[in-house]
C-alpha cells in the first residue's frame, strides 16, 4: 500500500473529496528502491514467434537483469564453429530438440557465470520434463511468463520473419523453413508445453495472451510482475526502442 507523505495532517494537499493525494515520483522510487534489493528470476515460454526473445530483451533493458537466451547460446556456438556446433546443427536443422543432456551442461555454464546484479531472466529453457527437473533441482524461479499463441499466428509469423528479414541484425534460424517449423511445433506440443502444469502447480506461472502489439505484451507483463515503471529519462528511448520493434516479426 503506498505510504503518505511526511509531514502534518493540515500540509497534505487534498482533492475535493477531502481524500489524500500521493507523491506518485515518491512511489515509484520507493518500488524501485524496493526492486534494487531484490534479486529475480524469471522464465519466458511459450512457442516459436511468440516474442520470447523480444520481451526478454524489453525487460532486461529497462531493469537491468541478464538475458540468458537458450537459443542464441546454441547460435554462438554455429556461428563460432565449436566443436559442439556440428551435433547442435545436425540437430536443429531436423527441428529436434538438442539433447537434455547438452542442454544442461550449457545452462549449469552459463548459471555459474553468476554475472547479474539484480536477476536474469532465462528464454528458451527448458523444453522437456527432465530439464524442468533439472532446473528446479538447482534453482529457484519467481515467475514463468507463458506467452500464449495459436500454432496459426505462429506460422504466420515465423514465415513473415523469413521473408522480410534483411539487415545487419537479420539471422535466418532453422526453424524459418515451413517442415522445420512443423515438427518443432510438434515437439513443443508433446514436450514443452505440458511444464505448464508444473508451473501452475508451484503457483508462479503468469499467462499473457501473445496475439496482440509488443508494447501491449510488455505492459501486461510489467504491470503483472509489479515491476515499477521504468525510469522517466529513458522514456523516449524506450519507446522509441518499442515502434521499432513493432515493425518487424516477433522472435
Amino acid at each position: 500500500m503506498p505510504r503518505r507523505l511526511r509531514g502534518s495532517a493540515g500540509s497534505h494537499p487534498e482533492n475535493r473529496a477531502g481524500r489524500l493525494k500521493f507523491d506518485r515520483h515518491q512511489i515509484d522510487s520507493d518500488r524501485r528502491e524496493t526492486l534494487s534489493n531484490l534479486m529475480h528470476k524469471y522464465l519466458v515460454c511459450g512457442p516459436q514467434g511468440c516474442g520470447k526473445g523480444t520481451q526478454s530483451e524489453l525487460l532486461c533493458r529497462d531493469y537491468d537483469f541478464v538475458h540468458i537466451s537458450i537459443g542464441e547460446i546454441f547460435r554462438r556456438h554455429v556461428r563460432d564453429h565449436t566443436k559442439l556446433a556440428a551435433r547442435i546443427r545436425r540437430i536443429t536443422e531436423r527441428g529436434l530438440l538438442v539433447p537434455d543432456e547438452i542442454v544442461e551442461e550449457i545452462v549449469r555454464k552459463r548459471l555459474e557465470e553468476h554475472d547479474w546484479n539484480y536477476g536474469f531472466v532465462l528464454d528458451g529453457f527448458p523444453r522437456t520434463q527432465r530439464q524442468a527437473e533439472y532446473l528446479f533441482e538447482n534453482w529457484n524461479l519467481d515467475k514463468v511468463i507463458y506467452l500464449d499463441i495459436s500454432d496459426e499466428v505462429v506460422s504466420r509469423r515465423v514465415m513473415h520473419r523469413a521473408k522480410v528479414g534483411e539487415g545487419s541484425h537479420f539471422t535466418k534460424r532453422v526453424d524459418d523453413d515451413p517442415e522445420v517449423l512443423t515438427t518443432r511445433l510438434r515437439e513443443y506440443h508433446e514436450k514443452t508445453r505440458p511444464l505448464l502444469d508444473l508451473y501452475r502447480k508451484k503457483e508462479i506461472l503468469i499467462t499473457i495472451d501473445a496475439a496482440r502489439p509488443i508494447r501491449r505484451i510488455y505492459e501486461e507483463i510489467r504491470l503483472r510482475l509489479g515491476l515499477p515503471a521504468p525510469e522517466s529519462h529513458g522514456q523516449a528511448a524506450h519507446t522509441e526502442s518499442l515502434e521499432s520493434l513493432s515493425k518487424v516479426s516477433q522472435s
